[in-house]
């Protein structure tokens, strides 16, 4: 058996055994059952493919493929739940827009999982969106959730996907450029060579880190960008009217390039990066966690990516970092609004915070290994870490004591209110 066709094996087999519980399993469980064996079975073909191959090769495998299909089949799950397990008043606007509520048959289930558009690099959608393409009224749907003719337009736009295909046909172009130019001139292991580290001093070696990290990003914004125009000139992608009345082709749009290298905080990048993925951890995860949900969901995102220890060096220092940056933002950013030129400076410093923390946390992601991460670690001197480490126990107890502080203000208040209550009670008795 050839490896192409033994790879394919381990899709059919998971998108089968999952489609075996999808029409077996009691509503009420059958999120749970289709998650943790689609999560299993890929966390297996991870471990295997860590052993099989050599440890650092990023080789094309089933390992892609299989995680998109692992997003799909887990998505359609909780839809199915949603749709059939719950109130409608127990949903959110999510995910009563997402919910299903007639199981999907055999032909449905393996067009939505192993249609051609998106095996390969995705992205995900939702089985709602992708039923609306086949049967062909996915534009009337998105136009008629924009109200088009409330808004004045009161002719048939055309929805050809042509513009947005070229234009994000340039954008791989010029991607792939990029990387082929400057990517591979700036290695990312080379932040935790052993001559690097001990001939630069820090502020170079910081330099190098914001430098080498950022010439990584092109080759995700061409995969991505690439896998978007695919299904966009198979006519998939459609997302309504903006404000001014152009066609939207960004439904199945992976990133916001501007944003992600504009972003001023984590949160604002984690949005415009791989948001396909993000609105797939948000919907199992984030939103339905009961405590810790950004902890729960950066683990389930560690999980998902593969059992390479740099994957879980950079999402469990994300937890940190992201829990610290979202606590400083609350606390002083309120200070920085007060006039134009204040709130110019805040963005300044934010962006340039928000881009080294980005770097420190994805390098040992490309890093894979634990001996290089290590190694990068100590080159910077664990300096995020022990800022979050200290920062962090600060800004909780300081809001801790303001929750106690309006808490005791509201009981003052509220006693005060019995007690002017009380005589006027008794006046009232007294005049009857």
């Amino acid at each position: 058996m050839c490896r192409w066709t033994r790879y394919s094996l381990h899709i059919f087999i998971e998108v089968s055994l999952c489609y075996c519980i999808m029409t077996t399993a009691n509503v009420s469980n059958i999120h749970r059952y289709s998650f943790v064996a689609a999560m299993s079975y890929l966390t297996l073909c991870q471990i295997s493919r860590v052993y099989i191959f050599n440890y650092g090769l990023l080789a094309t495998d089933f390992s892609g493929p299989l995680m998109i299909v692992t997003q799909k089949i887990t998505s359609l799950a909780f839809q199915l739940h949603d749709g059939l397990g719950r109130k409608d008043e127990e949903l959110t606007t999510e995910q009563r827009r997402l919910a299903v509520s007639v199981r999907p048959t055999l032909l449905e289930y393996c067009s939505y999982h192993l249609n051609f558009l998106g095996i390969l690099a995705g992205p995900t959608s939702s089985y709602k969106d992708y039923i609306a393409f086949i049967e062909g009224n996915h534009i009337n749907v998105k136009l008629i959730e924009e109200h088009w003719k409330q808004r004045g337009y009161h002719k048939f736009p055309d929805p050809s996907p042509l513009r947005a295909v070229a234009n994000k046909t340039v954008i791989t172009f010029v991607c792939l450029i990029w990387f082929t130019g400057v990517t591979k001139n700036f290695p990312i292991s080379y932040n935790a060579d052993d001559k690097f580290i001990s001939e630069a001093c820090f502020f170079w070696r910081l330099c190098y880190l914001f430098i080498s990290v950022h010439a990584s990003r092109p080759k995700y914004y061409f995969a991505w960008t690439l896998a978007d125009a695919i299904n966009n000139a198979g006519g998939f992608g459609f997302n309504g009217l903006d404000t001014n009345g152009n066609l939207r082709w960004d439904l199945l749009s992976n990133l916001n390039i501007w944003n992600i290298e504009t972003a001023t905080s984590l949160k604002m990048c984690l949005d415009n990066w791989n948001i396909q993925t993000a609105a797939w951890l948000k919907s199992v995860c984030y939103d339905r966690a009961p405590y810790f949900p950004t902890a729960l969901t950066f683990i389930l995102s560690a999980l998902w990516h593969g059992v390479y220890p740099g994957y879980y060096f950079t999402f469990l220092t994300a937890i940190l970092i992201t829990l610290t940056a979202r606590a400083m933002r609350s606390n002083f950013r309120h200070y920085f609004l007060s006039s134009k030129r204040m709130k110019i400076v805040y963005d300044i410093v934010t962006w340039a915070c928000t881009q080294l923390a980005l770097c420190y946390i994805s390098t040992p992601f490309l890093l894979l290994a634990v001996e290089p991460t290590i190694k990068f670690y100590k080159s910077m001197y664990f300096h995020f870490h022990i800022l979050c480490a200290l920062v962090l126990p600060v800004l909780a107890m300081k809001n801790l004591k303001c929750v106690e502080k309006v808490a005791q203000i509201d009981r003052t208040s509220l006693n005060t209110n019995s007690s002017n209550t009380a005589p006027n009670r008794r006046q009232s008795k007294k005049e009857q």
